[in-house]
Parts: structure tokens; C-alpha cells; sequence
């Protein structure tokens, strides 16, 4: 409540204010760039439900975050109390936030890792589970993705909270980016899907994030000083741009062996 009092949402004065409007901008940039991952993991979550549901698992996911950003920015008053630490293992403390980190890492770690498992070696389970009824199969990917949702989503509020004053500058920034996230998490999602290197390179990154939220979690002091998260985001761009070369030449090399077979 002390939050609402202070930032009325019914507080129209930004709209008069140049510094606000750089923020929106800055702000909606930003999101559209922390909600990355959560296309990258919805996308390949997706993949396993029928081609009829997909669409809407990809909807209903997207707007799980958004409905979740906007409900922890009113509750941020509450979200800045998870960096209390709640107790100490060795000297260091852990807060309910580091907690949450630790959490949403080991299970990007164990689930990127069953992925990839998945598809180098076969998913037997999967291809049983495939006969199950599509809603309960919808419902259990839907559950994993507000675990990661909520996960992405403290990392973007606390991100918005320290660039805007007005929470409406805050909430029209993150529907702004969700809403490009859905028009694009499609064309995201069925290039991961027709490239299998680029899935297995999404994958990659899934682990990379899920090492990083882990270290954040239990030494966000070290994680910080070692800027740990620009490399690892260097890291990614750097392999992404290496794989569209390497999808480019594969695909001029396919234009002219098709030539070849035809003339």
C-alpha cells in the first residue's frame, strides 16, 4: 500500500515529463531484451504440445509473465523485502531472493539438460506422454512456465523500479514488451524449431542462464564484481552470429547442389 501511495497509478504529470518518455522507451527495450530467455524457454517447451495448441500455450505463457510483472510491480514494496537476508550458511547470507535465483537455475539446469539428453539419445517417456489428453499436457508446460516466469519477471521488476518514478510508465513498458514478444514468439519459435542446431544452441543458452541465476543466488556479490552476466550475454551474441553464418553458407550450399541437380 505504502508503494500505491506513492506512485499512484491514476498520475497522468509523466506524461509531460521528457525524462519519462526516455525511460518508457529505455524501459520497454530493456524488457523486450530480459524477455528473451522466457521466448527461447517457452519456445522449446511448446514444441512438445500438438501444432493446434502451440499458439495458444505460447499466448497464455506470454501473458502468465506479463500478468506476473504487473502484479509484482504493485507488490514491490513486499518484492524489495526478498533482499533480507533469512538466513546464513558459512557467513553468507541468503534472502529470499538469492533463493528464488538458486531455485529457477537448478531448474533451468535440469531441464535444458533433459532436453538435450532428449535429443541426442530419444525420449521414449515423451513419445508415451504424447497420447496423453492435450489440456493436461498444456496445463503441466504452463506450470513450468510461471516457475520460470516468476524467475525472469523479479529480474525485469527490479529492473523497472530502478530506471521509472511513475509505476504506469512501468506497466506500459512491460505490456508494450510482452505484446511485441507475442507478435514475434511465433516466428521465434518455428525457426528454433527448423534449425536443430539452433534448438540445441538455445538449449546451450538455457544452461548458461540457469549457471548464472545459480551463482547470482549464492554469491550475487561475486557475480557482480566479475560482471559475470556481460560475458555470458557476450558469449551468447557472439554463438548466434556464428550460427546464422553457419545456416547462410548451409543454405547457399543447398541453392547450388540443387542447381547442379538440375541442370
Amino acid at each position: 500500500m505504502e508503494f500505491l501511495a506513492a506512485l499512484p497509478i491514476n498520475d497522468l504529470s509523466w506524461i509531460h515529463q521528457p525524462d519519462a518518455w526516455v525511460a518508457l522507451l529505455t524501459l520497454t527495450i530493456l524488457e523486450i531484451v530480459l524477455g528473451i530467455d522466457n521466448i527461447v524457454f517457452i519456445s522449446i517447451l511448446v514444441d512438445k504440445l500438438p501444432k493446434d495448441q502451440q499458439p495458444r500455450a505460447r499466448f497464455l505463457g506470454l501473458g502468465l509473465a506479463m500478468f506476473m510483472r504487473i502484479a509484482l510491480l504493485f507488490s514491490i514494496s513486499w518484492v524489495m523485502t526478498l533482499n533480507n537476508d533469512l538466513f546464513a550458511v558459512f557467513g553468507q547470507g541468503f534472502s529470499g531472493k538469492d533463493l528464488i535465483l538458486i531455485g529457477g537455475g537448478l531448474f533451468l539446469l535440469f531441464k535444458s539438460t533433459r532436453e538435450i539428453h532428449h535429443k541426442i539419445e530419444g525420449d521414449p517417456e515423451g513419445d508415451i506422454k504424447a497420447s496423453a489428453p492435450a489440456r493436461a499436457a498444456l496445463g503441466a508446460i504452463l506450470i513450468q512456465i510461471a516457475m520460470l516466469d516468476l524467475v525472469f519477471s523479479l529480474d525485469s521488476v527490479i529492473t523497472a523500479v530502478g530506471m521509472a518514478d511513475s509505476i504506469l510508465v512501468m506497466v506500459i513498458a512491460v505490456v508494450i514488451a510482452v505484446g511485441f514478444m507475442m507478435v514475434f514468439a511465433g516466428a521465434v519459435s518455428d525457426f528454433i524449431n527448423r534449425h536443430p542446431t539452433v534448438k540445441m544452441l538455445a538449449l546451450s543458452f538455457l544452461i548458461l542462464i540457469g549457471v548464472m541465476l545459480t551463482i547470482e543466488g549464492v554469491a550475487p556479490e561475486k557475480a557482480h564484481d566479475l560482471h559475470l552476466k556481460n560475458y555470458i550475454y557476450f558469449a551468447m551474441a557472439f554463438s548466434v552470429m556464428v550460427e546464422m553464418l553457419n545456416i547462410r553458407v548451409s543454405a547457399k550450399q543447398k541453392k547450388k547442389a540443387a542447381g547442379v541437380v538440375g541442370h
